[in-house]
């Protein structure tokens, strides 16, 4: 880490408006990103980032330099994202349930599932499928498109995942299991599978 780097937690708590100026002009485009995905509305999106910087200035004094900078924005601007999207009008949400999967007494799938290449969180990441796949997980109704977004995408861990969301870590791991297994459905018809050779058990078990 260079010297600029290690004063850095130093110059935001003592309001260096230089160094904030600096910190904006280097995030604001992943944070607009980020609170793009999970908003799916642009101006919100802004206000939303707008919002954070506003909080990380005001909460400067508490940060210390535990984490980076652009990690501490990162959890502010999702929350604030959070916060948007419950000031919304609560709409009634579908389910997924003929999303996942249905299974026989023996416990093999009762229809014949595909083989995909490599797991589906390696799949979010590559660019010939991004778009395919960023229009599936926008289908998926939000309690489990945002688990999603921040477990799979942002890389958020299970507690902070639970923490942003005010729910169990317990809860994280279902919405995440159940939000897999209905984007592999829904990305079923897009993808190019492999035929299995025999019927596939479940898939793998929550663990994350």
């Amino acid at each position: 880490m260079s010297q600029a780097e290690q004063a850095l937690p130093e110059a935001l708590r003592a309001g260096d408006p230089q160094a904030f100026e600096d910190l904006v002009r280097r995030n604001t485009p992943r944070l607009l990103s980020v609170t793009r995905r999970i908003l799916k509305n642009d101006d919100e999106a802004r206000e939303a980032v707008q919002q954070a910087f506003v909080a990380a200035f005001k909460s400067r004094e508490q940060f210390h330099g535990q984490s980076q900078p652009s990690t501490w924005l990162h959890r502010i601007a999702v929350n604030k994202a959070l916060d948007l999207m419950r000031a919304r009008e609560r709409r009634h949400e579908e389910s997924i349930d003929e999303l996942l999967p249905h299974f026989l007494p023996d416990g093999h799938h009762s229809e014949r599932f595909a083989v995909w290449p490599e797991p589906i969180e390696e799949q979010i990441d590559r660019d010939r499928q991004a778009a395919s796949i960023r229009e599936a997980i926008d289908r998926l109704p939000d309690t489990f498109r945002i688990v999603l977004l921040l477990r799979d995408i942002e890389e958020m861990s299970t507690d902070e995942t639970a923490e942003a969301l005010g729910i169990t870590p317990n809860a994280v791991k279902l919405r995440l299991h159940r939000a897999r297994m209905a984007l592999r459905t829904l990305l079923a018809g897009g993808m190019k599978p492999v035929e299995p050779a025999e019927p596939l058990n479940p898939l793998k078990e929550v663990s994350q």
